[in-house]
C-alpha cells in the first residue's frame, strides 16, 4: 500500500471519528427545522435576562424575560394577624381525632396566594424575503452557551447567531447573508402586560408595567394590568448597528434594508429594588439601568462581546466533564434521537447531554442574588403561567438545586441562600401570626419574589392538603449546610448561614408537642399534597405527627447541631436540640412493609402519588441509609415500589435519586431513561400523542407541563449515581448502573470540600484523584475497601485501588 493511499486511509478514518463525535454531540441540541411550540424552542440566559428562541424563516419570535418581573408589591405579612387563635382549637380537634373538624378550621390558617412571574415580551424579525427555506440548521451548544440558525432561501445562506451576556447584561442576535445587500427585515418588540412602544434615533424603547395583584385561580385578569402607579416597571432598549445597507423606522418598527451583516442588541431591565422595596416608589430607575447597559455593550464588538460571554460562561460550566464509553447511536437532529432513545436504544451521549443541559439551565437561570431559579427556570411566555411559574417550596424550588454543590456550581446556589434570608423576615412575622410562635422564622409552601411566608390558600377557600403546610423553612435551612459542607466557607456559616438555620430551628422547637405517649410532633400537620383514608373512610389531609414534617425537622435539628458545633456557639441551644431530637415520634414501618407516611398505618387516597415526602430522610436528607439504618432503607425501598416508576418530570428525577441513595443503579438508570422519555409539545395535535412525565422535543422537563425541576433532579441524580458523601466519607460509584461499566468523570464535588476526578472500566475504578480546596481529612470508599486520606489545602492526590 503507497503512501498516498494511506494518507488518505487515515484522513477518512479520523473523518469517520470525527463525524461521530459530532453526532454524538455531550453538548449540542440541534434541529432540522424551527421551533412551532414553546417546547420545541432553544433557550438563553445569563441568570437575570432570558430569552427563548423559535428560529423561524420567515418570521423568527424570541420571548424575552427578566427574573425580576413579576406581579405585586411587598407583601404585608401580617395579612391575618389573628389566625394562630384557631390552632388550640385545630390541636383539640386532633387530639379528639376528629379529623374532619380539624380539616374544617386548618382553612383558617391561610392567607393570600403568591404572585405571579410575568412574560416581558417577544422580539420579532420580519423578513421581506418569504418563501421555503432548504438545508434549515438550528442548535444550542451548550459548551458556549450559543444558539445558531442557518437556511438557504433562493440561493442565498442566511445565518443568526444569539447570546445572552453575563459580563455584558445584552443580548445580541448577528444576521448575516452569504450574497451581499440580502438582509431585508422588520423589527417589532410586543407584551402581553400593559406597554408602549416608541422608537426615537434608531433606538426602540418598550416600556410597561407588571400586574399588581395574585388572584385567587392563579389567574391574572385584564383589570389587574390596570392598576396606575403601582407594580414594577420594565424596559427594553434594542439598536441596530450595521455594516451596509439602510436603518430607517416608523413609530414601533426599525427597518433592516440592503445590508449584508447586522447586530441587534437587547437591553432588559426592571424596577425591582428588592423584596422589601415598592417597585413603583423605591424602584430602580429601569430605563437608565437599561439605557446603560445598552451603551456600554453597544461599542464593544461583537467578537470581544461574545468572547467576554464565553469566558465567564465556560469557568462554570467546563468545571465538570463527564464520558460513559463508546456509543453506537446515529446521526440524528435531538428531537429524533430523543424519540429513538424513547424506543429504548442506546445513546450513551444523550445521556450526557442531558445532564450537562441542567448544568447549563442552572448557569443560565440562577445568577440574580434574592431571586433563585423559579417553577420554569426564568423562560416563562404565557400571562397565567403554570402554579404561577413561582417558588413552590414542598419539593421544587429545592429540587432546582440539588445539582448546585456537587457538579460545581456553588455560586448558581447564591441566589437561593440570599432568599432564605430574605424569607426569614416575612417570616418572623408569620411564625407569631399563623402560628403564635414568637422565636424564630416559618415558611409555608408557596413564596414569589417578594418572600412571601405565609400558608396560602385565599383565606381558607382553597384545600389543606396542599395550602397548609409550614414545613418550608425546616428544608430550605438544609441547603445552607450543604453550601458550607461543600464549600468549607465558614464565615459565610458564621455570618450569614448559621443565624437563619437557628431560626429556622427555633421555630419547630417551639411548634411541636407532645403526643399522648410524650413524643414530640407538629399539630396539625400534613404531608405534601396527599391524602390519608381513616379506618372509618373519611378522606383528609390534616393530621398530627406526619412522617414528612419530622423527617425534615430531625435533618434541620442534626444540621443546626453541626453548625453550632463547627463555629463552637450556642451549647445551650445545641443542648435543647438535642433533647428534642431524642424525643422525635420514631419512624413507623407499616403492615406493608412501607415507611408509613401518617402517624397511624393508615392506606393513602392515591398509593402511587407522585410526592415521597415521607423520604425525605433518605434523600436529600441524609439520615437514612443503607448501612446505619437498614431496616429504614429498606422501608423506603418498599415505599418506592408500592408507589411504582410511572410519574411525573420532577418526582421521577426525585424517585431516582432515592434509588441511587439505596445503591441500586439499575434501578436509578432505568428511571433516568423513563425521566428522557419523548413527550410532545402540549400544543400538539397528533395521532398518537406522547403524553405525561418526561422530557419535550428541546430537553425541557415535562411535568406536564414545563417544570424545571425535573431537568435539574434528573442531573443530579447522575452525579448521585457516582458519586455521594457525608462530612467523614466519599462514596465512589455507589449506584454505576451495569450501562455505564466504563466512563470517566472529572470535577464532581464532594462534601468536605472535595473534587473527584475517576476513571472506571469494567465497573472498576483505575484512575482516582483527589483534591481539597481547604485542607482536610476524608475517608475514601469503594465497594468493601475504606482509604483514610488527609488534604493540605490545594493539594491532588492519585489514589490506586
Amino acid at each position: 500500500m503507497n503512501s498516498a493511499i494511506i494518507k488518505t486511509f487515515f484522513i477518512l478514518l479520523l473523518t469517520s471519528c470525527y463525524t461521530n463525535i459530532s453526532a454524538q454531540s455531550k453538548n449540542v441540541l440541534w434541529y432540522n427545522k424551527p421551533a412551532e411550540f414553546f417546547e420545541e424552542s432553544l433557550v438563553l440566559g445569563n441568570g437575570k435576562l432570558g430569552a427563548t428562541v423559535f428560529g423561524g424563516v420567515n418570521s423568527d419570535k424570541i420571548y424575552l424575560n427578566d427574573i425580576t418581573l413579576w406581579s405585586g408589591e411587598p407583601v404585608n405579612a401580617n395579612m391575618n394577624p389573628e389566625a394562630y387563635k384557631n390552632i388550640p382549637a385545630i390541636r383539640e380537634a386532633l387530639q379528639n381525632e376528629n379529623y374532619k373538624l380539624a380539616e374544617e378550621l386548618n382553612k383558617k390558617i391561610q392567607g393570600k396566594n403568591s404572585e405571579s412571574y410575568a412574560p416581558l415580551g417577544t422580539l420579532e424579525i420580519s423578513n421581506f424575503e418569504k418563501g421555503k427555506a432548504t438545508n434549515y440548521y438550528r442548535e444550542l451548544d451548550i459548551s458556549n452557551a450559543t444558539s445558531k440558525v442557518s437556511y438557504e432561501l433562493d440561493g442565498v445562506k442566511f445565518t443568526r447567531e444569539y447570546f445572552v451576556s453575563a459580563p455584558d447584561q445584552i443580548m445580541v442576535i448577528k444576521l448575516t447573508s452569504s450574497q451581499k445587500e440580502a438582509l431585508n427585515f422588520d423589527i417589532n418588540l410586543r407584551s402581553l402586560l400593559k406597554s408602549n412602544v416608541e422608537v426615537r434615533n434608531n433606538t426602540m424603547m418598550m416600556n410597561g408595567v407588571a400586574p399588581i395583584h395574585e388572584n385567587a385561580g392563579y389567574t391574572v385578569l385584564p383589570k389587574y394590568l390596570e392598576v396606575k402607579e403601582r407594580g414594577t416597571k420594565f424596559t427594553t432598549l434594542l439598536q441596530v448597528k450595521n455594516t451596509d445597507g439602510k436603518v430607517t423606522s416608523s413609530n414601533a418598527t426599525i427597518t433592516v434594508k440592503n445590508a449584508s451583516e447586522v447586530f441587534i442588541y437587547v437591553s432588559v431591565a426592571t424596577s425591582f429594588n428588592g423584596f422589601d422595596k415598592n417597585p413603583a416608589t423605591e424602584g430602580i430607575d429601569d430605563v437608565a439601568m437599561a439605557l446603560q447597559n445598552l451603551n456600554k455593550a453597544f461599542v464593544k464588538p461583537f467578537d470581544r462581546l461574545k468572547e467576554n460571554h464565553v469566558a465567564d460562561y465556560q469557568k462554570f460550566y467546563n468545571r465538570v466533564s463527564l464520558d460513559l464509553g463508546k456509543t453506537t447511536a446515529p446521526d440524528l437532529a435531538t428531537d429524533e434521537r430523543l424519540l429513538r432513545y424513547s424506543d429504548g436504544k442506546e445513546d450513551k451521549n444523550l445521556e450526557i447531554l442531558y445532564f450537562n443541559y441542567g448544568r447549563y439551565l442552572l448557569i443560565s437561570s440562577s445568577r440574580t442574588l434574592g431571586v433563585p431559579a423559579n417553577l420554569q427556570g426564568i423562560w416563562n411566555p404565557h400571562l397565567s403561567p403554570p402554579w404561577s411559574s413561582n417558588y413552590t417550596m414542598n419539593i421544587n424550588v429545592e429540587e432546582n438545586y440539588w445539582l448546585a454543590e456537587n457538579t460545581n456550581l456553588s455560586e448558581m446556589h447564591l441566589p437561593l441562600l440570599s432568599f432564605i434570608k430574605n424569607l426569614s423576615v416575612t417570616g418572623k412575622v408569620t411564625a407569631k401570626t399563623f402560628y403564635g410562635v414568637n422565636q424564630g422564622w416559618a415558611a409555608a409552601h408557596n413564596s414569589d419574589i417578594w418572600a412571601m411566608t405565609n400558608p396560602v390558600g385565599q383565606f381558607g377557600k382553597e384545600d389543606p392538603m396542599w395550602a397548609c403546610w409550614p414545613l418550608a423553612g425546616a428544608w430550605l435551612s438544609t441547603h445552607i449546610w450543604e453550601h458550607y459542607v461543600f464549600t468549607q466557607d465558614a464565615v459565610y456559616l458564621k455570618k450569614e448561614g448559621y443565624p437563619l438555620m437557628k431560626g429556622a430551628a427555633e421555630f419547630y422547637l417551639n411548634w411541636m408537642i407532645t403526643d399522648k405517649k410524650g413524643n414530640l410532633i407538629t399539630s396539625p400537620s400534613t404531608s405534601p399534597e396527599n391524602q390519608y383514608i381513616t379506618p372509618d373512610g373519611f378522606v383528609g389531609a390534616t393530621m398530627y405527627g406526619g412522617t414528612a414534617d419530622l423527617a425534615m425537622i430531625r435533618e434541620c435539628f442534626d444540621k443546626t447541631i453541626k453548625a453550632s458545633k463547627v463555629l463552637n456557639t450556642d451549647a445551650e441551644f445545641r443542648e435543647k436540640l438535642e433533647k428534642a431530637l431524642a424525643k422525635l415520634y420514631p419512624y413507623q414501618i407499616g403492615k406493608k412493609g412501607n415507611l408509613q407516611e401518617w402517624y397511624f398505618d393508615w392506606d393513602d387516597k392515591d398509593p402511587k402519588h407522585r410526592h415521597q415526602s415521607q423520604l425525605f430522610g433518605l434523600f436529600p436528607g441524609n439520615h437514612i441509609t443503607p448501612l446505619k439504618t437498614p431496616d429504614l432503607a429498606e422501608a423506603s425501598k418498599k415505599t418506592l415500589e408500592i408507589k411504582g416508576d410511572e410519574t411525573t418530570g420532577w418526582s421521577k428525577g426525585w424517585r431516582i435519586n432515592l434509588w441511587a441513595r439505596l445503591w441500586d443503579g439499575n434501578r436509578a438508570y432505568k428511571m433516568y431513561r423513563e425521566l428522557l422519555r419523548y413527550v410532545d409539545p402540549d400544543g400538539k395535535k397528533t395521532q398518537t400523542p406522547r403524553r405525561g412525565g418526561g422530557t419535550y422535543p428541546n430537553l425541557f422537563d415535562a411535568h406536564p407541563p414545563f417544570q424545571i425541576d425535573g431537568n435539574f433532579g434528573g442531573a443530579a441524580a447522575v452525579a448521585e449515581m457516582l458519586l455521594q458523601s457525608d462530612e467523614n466519607e466519599i462514596r465512589l460509584l455507589p449506584a454505576l448502573p451495569d450501562a455505564w461499566e466504563t466512563g470517566s468523570v472529572k470535577g464532581l464535588c464532594a462534601r468536605g470540600g472535595f473534587e473527584i476526578e475517576m476513571e472506571w472500566n469494567n465497573k472498576n475504578i483505575t484512575v482516582l484523584t483527589i483534591s481539597s480546596k481547604n485542607g482536610g481529612k476524608t475517608a475514601l470508599v469503594y465497594r468493601n475497601k475504606k482509604q483514610e486520606v488527609v488534604l493540605k489545602k490545594g493539594q491532588k492526590l492519585e489514589i490506586s485501588w
